[in-house]
């Protein structure tokens, strides 16, 4: 297939192209640096310079790239600025779905999160609603992902991969990464997550796990699919384990639990035939120092 990439040089991109490419896919991969143009053509793909809320020349760029399929794996997440995430959920999805449909295009893979479902005190299926009316600023966070879903739904065939809270290479969860500073006490720190030792559940995902499910998504029927490993953990479970393998001192236990975090359950993920090559971050956290 010829594969259009959005967010190609991202966490789960930089992983996701060579996946595409050893594949036997033709891929075109877009990035708002000259930087980022040249590592896509160094790992063999085509590569243009363009920034997804550019909507007119977005289209041009699609169009002259002629997929068959388009990727979008857009965040800008570097530096924990949820309110640009949420313009390039709304924005740049809108481009990015009007730059596809005018180009024939009928298929789209979308990055989501699994972490915008109603409260429950079960990991969510696809079945769980999402949780719209939350409160600010969960309530910005959850309708960016509302309207991310429903513009891609726009599209014969969309894929929505509900993605687990990412680690490993260029997140947040590395070494040396935000998540360290947080736990290591630097007031300067600026991260969108918890580091918190409470009650309070969420499911991880290495990002190379979450790059080939991009990939073999190529091949799935539309529709919202949560990527996420096997198991969902609360703060006083999994903090300790990652506080070890950055080597830095793990906070005390708290008894608090924030009331939207459930984790989410990958049965319909694998019942496709996906299998996460990091099943826990029990030993995925160590890994990433490998």
């Amino acid at each position: 297939m010829r594969v259009f990439v959005a967010g190609a040089t991202g966490a789960v991109g930089r992983l996701l192209v060579p996946l595409l490419l050893d594949a036997g896919h033709q891929v075109t991969g877009i990035s708002r640096s000259p930087a980022g143009a040249e590592r896509l053509r160094s790992q063999g793909a085509s590569a243009v310079q363009a920034d997804v809320l550019g909507r007119d020349t977005l289209r041009q760029v699609v169009a002259n790239a002629a997929p068959d399929a388009v990727i979008d794996q857009l965040t800008d997440l570097s530096d924990a600025d949820g309110e640009a995430t949420n313009r390039l959920r709304r924005e740049g999805t809108r481009n990015l779905v009007d730059a596809a449909e005018a180009a024939g295009v009928a298929r789209i893979v979308a990055q989501s999160i699994s972490w915008a479902y109603v409260p429950g005190e079960r990991p969510a299926d696809e079945t769980v609603p999402l949780d719209l009316g939350a409160p600010e600023p969960r309530g910005a966070m959850v309708d960016g992902i509302r309207a991310l879903e429903e513009t891609a739904a726009e599209l014969e065939t969309a894929v929505l991969l509900r993605y687990g809270i990412l680690y490993g290479p260029a997140t947040w969860y590395a070494p040396g990464g935000p998540a360290a500073a947080a736990l290591s006490g630097d007031p300067a720190a600026r991260f969108l997550g918890s580091v918190e030792a409470d009650l309070s559940v969420i499911s991880f995902l290495h990002v190379a796990d979450a790059a080939r499910a991009a990939l073999e998504a190529l091949d799935w029927p539309g529709g919202p699919v949560n990527i996420v490993d096997d198991e969902p953990a609360p703060g006083r479970e999994w903090v300790p384990v990652l506080a070890d393998a950055l080597g830095t001192p793990a906070p005390e236990p708290a008894s608090g639990r924030q009331g939207w975090a459930r984790g989410a359950s990958n049965g319909l993920a694998r019942s496709r035939g996906w299998r996460p090559a990091h099943p826990t971050w029990r030993s995925g956290f160590a890994a990433q120092l490998a």
